[in-house]
């Protein structure tokens, strides 16, 4: 898209959106960002030759499209300072921000808004994110597709029809990346403890999930009949899928993504 868009907030996530808007041919005249912390700014204008300033306010006048990229947290208040300007402006709103409903977002900026709510993950940083992507019912065709452009910048994206379920997303693919992480940790120091060294140690484990992971996205087989592949019967995959089976994996893997979906509910229920 090349809109104006506004980002509030200059963080991690908003700053591999820029990135990624950027690669792909948005000029960087476009783009603007609000960001109190004037390293953030300096680094942003400096890599990306993009407009910074120093309060929301100052960014989004006139601005097609608002991408609130703030912590839940402190949505409220920030809402509360653009509403006169989106009242007049009407721009897209675009949320990035976990827990945080359309209908409130819609209410705290004095309603009659078009909001999506987006939920990417880090990956985000290396343009190998995913989105899921909510769309209120004033959000129309073309608001959907200037949504849909912002968040394709930096991954694939998927498209829900019920906003419950975005608490979901959030469990599995914004948290996601975390679970990946620990298992890397854990599969490092089991290999340590077995007596390789730490740096090889370290490369099998990365390499195996990379790996790995190339042939869940690339091969077109899903992941139970790609397990089924590489566990010869009686061999030492067996050995260890047994023992994963046995101590209550998936139990445990359900059990943690209820929770996080559970906490993602709670964090909207924080802010009436």
């Amino acid at each position: 898209m090349s809109k104006t868009i506004a980002f509030i907030g200059g963080g991690n996530m908003a700053r591999s959106l820029i990135g990624g808007l950027v690669s792909r041919g948005q000029p960087p005249a476009t783009i603007r960002v609000a960001e109190p912390v004037a390293a953030l700014r300096d680094a942003l204008h400096a890599d990306f030759g993009v407009a910074v300033f120093e309060t929301a306010a100052q960014a989004v006048p006139d601005a097609a499209c608002v991408v609130l990229a703030v912590k839940p947290q402190v949505m409220h208040a920030v809402c509360q300072t653009l509403a006169a300007q989106v009242q007049a402006d009407r721009p897209l709103v675009v949320s990035i921000a976990a827990g945080i409903t359309t209908s409130q977002l819609d209410r705290w900026l004095g309603g009659d808004v078009a909001v999506v709510r987006a939920m990417p993950n880090t990956p985000a940083l290396l343009g190998a994110g995913v989105t899921g992507l909510y769309a209120a019912a004033r959000v129309d065709s073309q608001g959907r597709a200037d949504a849909e452009a912002l968040l394709a910048a930096v991954g694939k994206t998927v498209w829900l029809d019920d906003e419950a379920l975005m608490d979901a997303v959030t469990a599995v693919s914004g948290s996601g990346p975390a679970y990946v992480f620990l298992l890397a940790e854990a599969m490092i120091d089991a290999a340590i403890a077995e007596g390789l060294p730490p740096d090889a140690a370290r490369t099998l484990v990365l390499q195996t999930l990379l790996g790995a992971a190339r042939m869940l996205t690339e091969s077109g087989t899903d992941a139970a009949e790609l397990r089924r592949r590489v566990t010869s019967p009686g061999g030492t995959t067996q050995a260890a899928i047994e023992t994963f089976e046995s101590g209550g994996l998936r139990a445990l893997v359900h059990a943690a993504i209820h929770a996080a979906r559970v906490r993602g509910a709670e964090l909207s229920a924080a802010n009436p």
